[in-house]
């Protein structure tokens, strides 16, 4: 699906991402994990196309996409869910699934409704403004309007900030059954490691914006992993 090779990345003149090597299979769900400053909202932006990369590849499906600009990889298959959410607060939750129909505006209405169907907690809001919706909300919504534009790797970046345990819960059952029902694949920028250690096949470790090591959760539990690499007790 995504492959990196030798990424090097940065702002202005500085650089953040050291010869990072990465690869995402078919319907893989890839963990990110590092305290804050270490590179992993850098990287998603670099795959994304929001940031150049300086040297080395972005290859999707084995296609070389290193010179593509954000909007072009969107239409290659690549989605983004930012920290922030940045949904579109003055139009109703309807309005911004229809906006991130950017693949097919033709197909925007059964799309839409076939995110209202795998979100069942927007449905009531459909007629809602963006703005008005709680923050768990807001990132259900800025998730399916993600999906609308049908990726085939979704990069997702700290999903639970500051919302309630009990969406997290929901989001993680979502992601489940969109990962089987629509196959895609997901790079995933968590802090939480409960919600990260719940979702991922393998989790990158990555510190002062290089790749340190690879952890198989079915082989490490969760509270080895935040004591190691976070600093802090899982409850």
């Amino acid at each position: 699906m995504l492959e990196l090779k030798g990424l090097v990345s940065g702002y202005d003149k500085v650089p953040v991402l050291h010869n990072i090597d990465l690869f995402v299979g078919a319907k893989a769900f890839t963990g990110i994990l590092g305290r804050n400053g270490m590179g992993k909202t850098t990287l998603l932006r670099a795959v994304m196309g929001e940031l150049p990369g300086w040297q080395g590849q972005v290859l999707l499906n084995g296609i070389d996409i290193s010179r593509y600009e954000a909007h072009q990889r969107a239409v290659a298959g690549i989605g983004f869910v930012p920290q922030g959410r940045q949904i579109f607060p003055k139009l109703t939750v309807e309005e911004n699934l229809r906006m991130g129909c950017v693949k097919n505006f033709a197909k925007a209405a059964p799309m839409v409704e076939r995110m209202l169907e795998l979100f069942p907690r927007l449905k009531r809001l459909v007629a809602q403004p963006g703005g008005s919706l709680s923050g768990g909300e807001q990132q259900l919504l800025a998730l399916a309007r993600c999906l609308c534009g049908e990726p085939q790797l979704v990069l997702l970046d700290e999903p639970t900030e500051g919302i309630q345990p009990n969406i997290c819960e929901e989001i993680i059952e979502t992601l489940r059954v969109l990962r089987h029902e629509m196959d895609i694949s997901i790079i995933l920028v968590e802090q939480d490691i409960e919600f990260l250690y719940a979702l991922s096949d393998r989790i990158h470790v990555i510190e002062k914006g290089a790749i340190v090591e690879v952890i198989d959760p079915r082989q490490t539990s969760a509270q080895a992993i935040a004591e190691q690499h976070i600093g802090f007790h899982v409850a």
